[in-house]
């Protein structure tokens, strides 16, 4: 069941100057997946700072992803919809990331069945949000959009969720989905956008998987194609994967343009393996759209820091930026040893969260990212 009055589509009211975006979380990420107490800790940093939804879609959450068809344990679904109770009461709106693997190879009566039970099962667990993912799945066939877009209403038909979401195999005009995934349909986007019905938000990463830059006249160009406003999915500041995972992304947003805000119906932020410093990056990207041309990263980075694990600690990330963000933790060397001593003789919150990765706690294999 979809709301007509939270659709997709590009009317709405103009947003000016300095206006927000609505922005939310995607826990998109593979490797180790976050606590509920981690998520909560997240959600009381940022809903206050003006975040509005967060779509649970961990890779390591296998009962959304490749074991679809089975329900999560009674635990764990409590535990789901304990969360969704709590990001309400933060003023968050809650929704989960369903990735029905391999169902566009054969939609049949067995399929259409497993996904309405799972979308009833979800329900169940108080979503407002659905998002149908079908990212990370080949894609050669050439009615791929027609068969995404039959599997996307079908989910809406039956679900209570007042909003539907989904993100395409190619969701981004990055020709590495194509060398990895299959080359696409020609004209994929295109018959998606038509496909889908005018409330269906599109989630799009931009130019890139992990874009260096999102721009108007890109956004303005792929709404032209799809028919609609795309939701972004900023792959930023994830750090998952072999390479990421050796990385600690703590920079200020840059690249985004505040002029974005009318293009968009959404920014969400698909964050890092380690939630507390996670929540440094995503305090700027508020500050990035309300302050326009007069937005300066570093102070904003100095800014959300201090805000999220205080001053002494901010200091010592900022000293450290280059050599975490940029080297890694394997180019660090023989300074390792000393630089964890430095964190280690801190006691402030976060520094628990740096140690982790300076111990290796966070790496990503690729099998982590060829089996989750």
């Amino acid at each position: 069941m979809i709301d007509q009055t939270t659709a997709a589509g590009n009317t709405g009211p103009a947003m000016g100057v300095g206006a927000l975006p609505e922005l939310g979380i995607v826990e998109g990420f593979f490797g180790p997946r976050w606590s509920w107490a981690e998520r909560r800790a997240v959600v009381e940093r940022l809903a206050p700072a003006g975040y509005r939804f967060y779509h649970y879609a961990p890779k390591g959450d296998a009962h959304l992803r490749r074991d679809w068809r089975t329900p999560h344990p009674e635990a764990e679904a409590r535990e789901i919809a304990d969360f969704a109770t709590f990001c309400r009461a933060g003023g968050m709106r809650f929704g989960v990331g369903l990735t029905p693997y391999a169902l566009h190879d054969d939609f049949d009566a067995a399929g259409r069945s497993a996904l309405m039970e799972r979308v009833t099962a979800l329900d169940a667990m108080g979503i407002d949000d659905l998002a149908i993912l079908f990212d990370d799945m080949r894609g050669e066939l050439p009615d791929l959009a027609a068969r995404q877009a039959a599997i996307v209403a079908c989910a809406a038909e039956r679900t209570r969720a007042t909003r539907i979401y989904t993100c395409p195999s190619y969701y981004s005009d990055d020709r590495v989905l194509d060398r990895v995934f299959g080359q696409r349909p020609a004209g994929y986007l295109e018959a998606l956008g038509r496909g889908l019905d005018a409330a269906v938000q599109v989630y799009w990463t931009g130019e890139e998987v992990c874009s260096r830059e999102i721009g108007p006249a890109h956004l303005a160009e792929v709404a032209e194609r799809l028919g609609r406003r795309v939701c972004l999915w900023d792959n930023y500041p994830v750090n998952d994967g072999p390479r990421m995972s050796d990385l600690l992304h703590l920079r200020a947003f840059t690249g985004r343009a505040a002029a974005n805000a009318p293009l968009l119906t959404g920014h969400a932020i698909n964050p890092a393996l380690q939630p507390i410093l996670s929540c440094i990056p995503a305090l700027t990207l508020p500050m990035l759209y309300r302050q326009g041309a007069c937005y300066r990263y570093m102070e904003a980075f100095r800014i959300a820091a201090g805000n999220i694990v205080g001053s002494d600690l901010a200091a010592m990330l900022e000293r450290d930026l280059l050599s975490f963000a940029d080297g890694g933790r394997s180019r660090l060397g023989e300074r390792l040893p000393p630089i964890r001593q430095r964190y280690a003789d801190l006691s402030q919150h976060g520094t628990h969260e740096v140690l982790k990765w300076l111990d290796g706690g966070y790496a990503t294999s690729a099998e982590d990212v060829q089996t989750q």
